[in-house]
């Protein structure tokens, strides 16, 4: 909305409480409990699930996050999560709020309090609110914020005709920022723009030497033309928690005879557009088939037996697995 000088106003405590209100009542959010460190406690209103605009991680995008799935009121391999976690604080330099036990601890309560049994919980760390220098402010306590929600969602004619895929224009991120879960993702969010302009789904990175990197928010993986699953080495994209828990999982097919191997390796570009299936992979996608990467067809250009194979094997564990916490509502 444009207004002039002349009509601005300032606001009482009151009246920015009726606005945030009105936002939300415009927007279909399905946000249904918020924690937060400076708060010191949960609120449930999508009104007041806010952060200070000076916080280091709204105007310097320094911090980190990382998302797990809440399925049929368990939560799905919240351990594998919080070790990565855990590893992009240490890399990013940012201080905990407290030990890994009482993070997972207001995680679980926090859903608890949420009510609900099927989404997504997500969290974040920030190094905490003060000023706007580049430099966290001196003294200033990290941020700690969990966000229980009704989690990302995909077109279903991805997993029953499969997706589109082109090869961005953008530069792959340093190792550094590929491998650690920071909250700036500016080259993911221009790669799948472009994609979306272009008509794909999504977009892939390849390095600086030709080989293939990962997806704007997911990892991608391949099925050989004599049946191997090769996947990205981990050493310069992010370690998607889904993508290794895939790959111990396909030891299942590969005991059935229906994989003859799996490996993590460099994949050039040239061997993976000769592949015989292409998937994504993630904690919300779980396993999508890709026919097609720019112009040229996957496989028979039909989502394949191994994707389908794959994402049943997921599906099964995060409902019957051993990596599931139940949650004390």
């Amino acid at each position: 909305m444009t207004v002039s000088n002349s009509s601005l106003q300032i606001l009482a405590a009151d009246e920015v409480l009726a606005q945030f209100k009105a936002l939300r009542s415009r927007q279909p959010v399905k946000y249904w409990a918020f924690y937060s460190s400076q708060l010191g406690g949960v609120v449930t209103d999508p009104a007041l699930m806010v952060i200070p605009f000076d916080d280091h991680i709204v105007h310097r995008g320094h911090g980190i996050f990382d998302t797990a799935g809440l399925v049929d009121g368990k939560i799905y391999d919240l351990e594998a999560h919080l070790d990565r976690f855990l590893l992009s604080a240490e890399r990013s330099k940012l201080r905990l709020p407290g030990s890994r036990e009482e993070i997972r601890d207001i995680i679980v309560k926090t859903t608890a309090v949420s009510g609900q049994r099927d989404g997504s919980i997500r969290y974040w760390l920030s190094s905490g609110p003060g000023s706007l220098e580049l430099s966290p402010a001196a003294g200033a306590e990290p941020g700690f914020f969990v966000m229980v929600f009704a989690g990302l969602s995909y077109p279903e004619r991805w997993y029953t005709e499969g997706l589109r895929v082109m090869t961005t224009t953008y530069p792959i991120k340093a190792p550094l920022y590929a491998i650690t879960k920071a909250t700036n993702y500016l080259p993911n969010v221009l790669m799948q723009m472009e994609a979306k302009e272009a008509g794909f789904d999504n977009g892939v990175f390849i390095d600086a030497v030709g080989h293939v990197g990962e997806s704007s928010n997911m990892n991608v993986a391949f099925v050989t033309a004599d049946a191997v699953l090769a996947h990205p080495k981990f050493d310069h994209i992010l370690s998607g928690c889904t993508s290794l828990r895939l790959l111990e999982l396909a030891h299942v097919l590969r005991d059935q005879g229906v994989l003859k191997g799996i490996e993590i390796r460099d994949i050039p570009v040239a061997d993976a557009r000769a592949s015989r299936e292409m998937l994504l992979l993630g904690s919300s996608v779980k396993v999508a088939p890709i026919v097609q990467w720019d112009a040229q067809v996957i496989g028979d250009g039909r989502p394949g037996p191994i994707a389908r194979a794959l994402l049943r094997l997921l599906e099964e564990d995060m409902r019957k697995g051993d990596r599931l916490i139940d949650v004390p509502y």
